[in-house]
Parts: C-alpha cells; structure tokens; sequence
C-alpha cells in the first residue's frame, strides 16, 4: 500500500506540476501574439500528456487514478475497494499541492510574478462566474464538469477492459484528458479532478478557495454517473 500510494502521489504531483505548470508558465509566454506561447491547444495536450506518461510509468503500481473522481468512478464501476478511496484520496490531494507549491516557488523566480485573485484562471485555478474564464454560469459550470468526468471514466473502463488491445489504455487516457480540456477550459478552466483543483487555489487566492465545494462535487457526482454507466456497459472486468 505504501508503494501504492507514493505512486498515487507521484503521479498527481507530475499531473498537477505538468498541467497546470504549461497554463502558468507557458500559456501566455512572451506576452500575447508571441509564437513561443502555447495557448489553449498547448495546455490541453500538456495536460494529456502528464497522465499517459504517468500512467505507463506509475499505474502498474497504484491503477494510475490521480484524482479523486477516478477513484470514486472506479469503485462505482465495480474495479476498486471502498476502503481505499479514502487513503487514495489523501495520497493524490497530497500530490496536488506540493505540486502547487513547487509551481508557485518556480513562477515567484520571475520579478514581475503576481496572482490577482479576482482573475479568472488565476495561477490555472478553476472557477464559475467572475472566476471562469468564458464567464459562464455555476450552472454550466457544474453541468460541464459532470458530463466531462462521466465521458473520462466511461473511456478509462473501456480503455482498460480486458477486451481492449493490450498497452493502449495510457495513449486512449491521456488523448480523452485533451479533449475535455479543448472543450471546457472556457468554461471552468477544466477541472475534472478535485485534486488538481485544490492544490492550485490554496494559491490563488480566497476566492478560488470559495468556489472548490464545485471542483469536488461535479467531478465526483460525474466520476460515479461514469462508473455506473460503464459497469452497465459490461466494462467492469479489466
């Protein structure tokens, strides 16, 4: 177990620290029209690419969840135990801030380094209303991140199905997280990952703090609508 969940926190952090490091560091670099920046496209492959290369490399130790809605979505669907949601969810929160607090000691090396916490997406927090980046609605917000975490874990129960060609799951994953993300960063700056969630608001200010009930609600409500609709799809063998 403790192999387990060292590699739930690794994988977390690399998630956290890859993903959410390429919107503060990397999105907006040089300024706007600079081609060094990778905008929105870059950010939701950055964020693909964190959990296939974690997956290859940590989830024949722990499942490679790396968030909490996986993990909740993955009981649901009849693939994990109930008694270690708990200490999961612990190891990958963990994870998530210490990457947060890595970023924040990289970003804070630049002179001109600051978080405005009434901005939308500030340092790659999530948000609705004032705090999403397309301005939309706690309404859509929520709606948004239920359905896209429910589609994630659908495709990681199909992906790892024992049916499914072998070695492919971590490209399948990784290639889903990139979607949701070129759909939904306007909308919530996408989260699908309470982790992911927290352990960038504790440094983005007391209103992105305010707004987390919603980055663990939906995902996991979306993460169990997933498992359930796999498990009655017959995805529950891996």
């Amino acid at each position: 177990m403790i192999k387990r969940l060292s590699a739930e926190f690794l994988g977390t952090l690399w998630l956290v620290l890859g993903g959410c490091g390429s919107a503060v560091l990397a999105a907006h670099f040089g300024g706007d029209g600079n081609p060094l920046g990778i905008g929105l496209l870059g950010v939701s492959l950055a964020f693909g690419l964190t959990v296939l290369t974690g997956a290859y490399a940590l989830g024949h130790l722990s499942g490679g969840h790396f968030n909490p809605a996986v993990s909740f979505g993955l009981w649901a669907g009849g693939r994990f135990s109930a008694r270690d949601l708990a200490p999961y969810i612990v190891a990958q929160t963990l994870g998530a801030i210490a990457a947060g607090f890595l970023l924040f000691q990289i970003a804070s090396g630049r002179p001109d380094f600051a978080i405005d916490p009434t901005a939308a997406g500030a340092f790659a927090s999530n948000g609705y209303d004032a705090l999403s980046p397309g301005g939309y609605s706690v309404a859509s917000a929520f709606l948004c991140e239920v359905i896209m975490t429910a589609f994630f874990v659908v495709v990681i129960l199909g992906a790892t199905h024992r049916s499914a060609p072998a070695g492919f799951a971590p490209i399948a994953i990784g290639l889903a997280l990139t979607l949701i993300h070129l759909i939904s960063i306007p909308v919530t700056n996408t989260s699908v990952n309470p982790a992911r969630s927290t352990g960038v608001a504790l440094f983005a200010g007391s209103a992105a703090v305010g707004q987390l009930w919603l980055f663990w609600l939906a995902p996991i409500l979306g993460g169990l609508i997933g498992g359930v609709i796999g498990k009655w799809l017959g995805a529950a063998r891996e």
